[in-house]
């Protein structure tokens, strides 16, 4: 995904300032496509520059009002064109996960807190989708658009369940390796 298609997507849920955007970005889209003010605010210049978005015109000018955008005939085509575009899986690429394999060289002490702080993390984020399904999809929310935007998010919740029961065997792991063996005895387990 590009940030150029996450910010389309956004303004045509809802046309909205650069500084909207961010708040809705921190909301929602952020859960899983990350941006910062400044790079929101770059592309939207870059998109209207493209012809894709407009300024809506203020009824009156005052100077440093926020701009509002809408997404053109233009854009809403390049993101239906991206929509149909086929896209494979990226590569998972997690910090965490590279410390555990080094530790399989050097040992795994300093883990264990590391892996329990990642728990709470995710303990955090889950709780925060959890809320956000019950508040933004009660019972009877079914409109295409909703189904639509509420599978991404349980998409967030089974990852985020994924993460907590990964993390639950790691922790497991790690403290039954802790002090069991060294760095020379995690080497031959090899992989």
């Amino acid at each position: 995904m590009s940030l150029p298609h996450a910010i389309l997507t956004a303004l045509m849920e809802k046309p909205s300032s650069g500084l909207e955007l961010t708040r809705r970005f921190d909301k929602s889209i952020g859960y899983f496509w990350s941006s910062t003010h400044q790079q929101i605010y770059r592309e939207l210049g870059r998109l209207e520059e493209a012809g894709l978005i407009r300024a809506l015109p203020s009824e009156v000018p005052v100077r440093g009002q926020k701009k509002e955008y809408e997404v053109l005939p233009d854009g809403r085509a390049e993101l239906a064109r991206w929509v149909d575009e086929s896209q494979d899986p990226k590569p998972v690429r997690d910090a965490l996960l590279l410390r555990i394999r080094a530790a399989a060289v050097v040992g795994p002490q300093g883990l264990g807190p590391e892996l329990r702080r990642h728990l709470e993390l995710h303990r955090a984020q889950l709780a925060v989708y959890e809320a956000i399904e019950a508040k933004d999809f009660p019972a009877g929310r079914d409109a295409d658009a909703d189904r639509l935007r509420r599978l991404v998010l349980r998409g967030g919740i089974a990852l985020e369940g994924f993460w907590l029961s990964w993390l639950e065997e790691a922790l497991s792991e790690v403290e039954a390796l802790s002090g069991a063996e060294g760095p020379a005895a995690a080497q031959e387990g090899g992989a």
